[in-house]
C-alpha cells in the first residue's frame, strides 16, 4: 500500500483527459485481475494533496462506453490507496429547466445498460451491495460546493439513467425516461458508482450537461459536435471544481462507504475457493481472513 493515501481520485469522461495543476507526477499502468486499465493512472500533487488521475476512455478516447475496463478501473485505485472519487462525465437533459452547460450532482442512479460486468464478487463468493443510494452524500456535497465556487450553474439532485450506448437514443426512448422522472442521460456511470461502492470507494458524479438529447421539440437532437463543444467550454470549470474539492476535503470520511461490505458478504468464509480468496483480497481482507 502507498505511503500517503490518495485524497481524491477524478475519472475524467468525454472532453477531459488530462488534470491541470499536477505537479510531482508518476504514471502508474496497473495490471489487475480484471485486466488493464484504461489508461496510465496518474498520480500527483494537486493543493498539496496527493490525487490520482484516470482517463475513462484511453488515451485518444478510443474506448466505447461498453468496453470501458470499469472493473479493471476501480481496482487499480482502490490498489493505489484511494478513498474517494469522483467521476467527470458528459450528459444529456431531460428536463427544462437543466440546460447546456450546467453541472449536475445526481442522487439517485437508473442502470439500463446490458452488456457490462456489474461486480467483482464472482467464482464463489457473494456479496449483495446495498446501493439505496447510490452516490456518496458527503462527497457529492462538497463537490456541489466546490463547483457553486466556480460560479458555473450547478443543480444538487436529480437521476441519472445510464444507457449502454455507443448511440444517442431514440425520441421514442427518450420520452420514457421523461415519464419516469428521469433527469438526465448518459453512458458511464453504470457500474462505475456500484464498484465504487464494493470497492468501498466515496463516489460522486460532476454531470456536464451537453445538450437535451432528442426530446426538445425545438433543439437540434445530440451530436458529437455539441457534445464536444460544450464540454471545451466547461473544461476550465471542471479543473477549478477540483482543485477546490481538493483544498476543502476533510481528512478522514465520515460517511458509511468504508463500511459498505460489512453486512453484504453472504458466502461462508471457508467457503471460498483459495483462488477467489487471493482474487478479491483487497477488498475483503478485513472481513475475511
Amino acid at each position: 500500500m502507498p505511503d500517503e493515501k490518495i485524497s481524491l481520485a477524478i475519472i475524467g469522461g468525454s472532453g477531459l483527459y488530462s488534470m491541470a495543476g499536477l505537479t510531482d507526477t508518476t504514471e502508474h499502468d496497473l495490471d489487475t485481475p480484471f485486466g488493464k486499465t484504461s489508461a496510465p493512472i496518474v498520480v500527483g500533487r494537486l493543493e498539496g494533496r496527493r490525487v490520482a488521475f484516470l482517463a475513462r476512455h484511453g488515451v485518444g478516447h478510443h474506448i466505447s462506453p461498453t468496453e470501458v475496463p470499469y472493473r479493471a478501473n476501480i481496482y487499480a485505485l482502490k490498489a493505489l490507496g484511494a478513498e474517494r472519487l469522483v467521476s467527470i462525465n458528459a450528459c444529456g437533459s431531460l428536463r427544462e429547466d437543466y440546460a447546456p452547460g450546467h453541472i449536475v450532482i445526481p442522487d439517485q442512479l437508473y442502470d439500463n445498460t446490458k452488456s457490462r460486468a456489474r461486480s467483482f464478487f464472482e467464482g464463489g463468493l457473494v456479496a449483495h451491495i446495498g446501493v439505496a443510494d447510490p452516490f456518496c452524500s458527503e462527497l457529492s456535497a462538497g463537490l456541489e460546493a466546490a463547483v457553486q465556487l466556480t460560479g458555473a450553474t450547478v443543480h444538487a439532485g436529480g437521476s441519472l439513467i445510464v444507457i449502454e450506448g455507443p448511440r444517442f437514443s431514440t425520441k421514442a426512448e427518450s420520452n420514457v425516461y421523461r415519464t419516469w422522472g428521469i433527469s438526465v442521460i448518459g453512458m458511464t456511470t453504470a457500474p462505475e458508482a456500484f464498484l465504487a461502492r464494493e470497492a468501498e470507494i466515496c463516489y460522486a458524479v460532476m454531470a456536464h450537461v451537453t445538450d437535451y438529447d432528442v426530446w426538445h421539440t425545438s433543439e437540434v437532437p445530440v451530436t458529437v459536435d455539441m457534445v464536444v463543444k460544450v464540454l471545451n467550454q466547461n473544461t476550465a470549470i471542471a479543473q477549478e471544481a477540483a482543485h477546490n474539492l481538493v483544498k476543502n476535503l476533510p481528512d478522514e470520511r465520515n460517511c458509511a462507504c468504508d463500511r459498505a461490505l460489512a453486512s453484504a458478504l453472504i458466502t461462508r468464509p471457508e467457503a471460498v475457493p483459495p483462488a477467489t480468496r487471493q482474487k478479491l483480497d483487497l477488498l475483503v481482507r478485513k472481513y475475511i481472513q
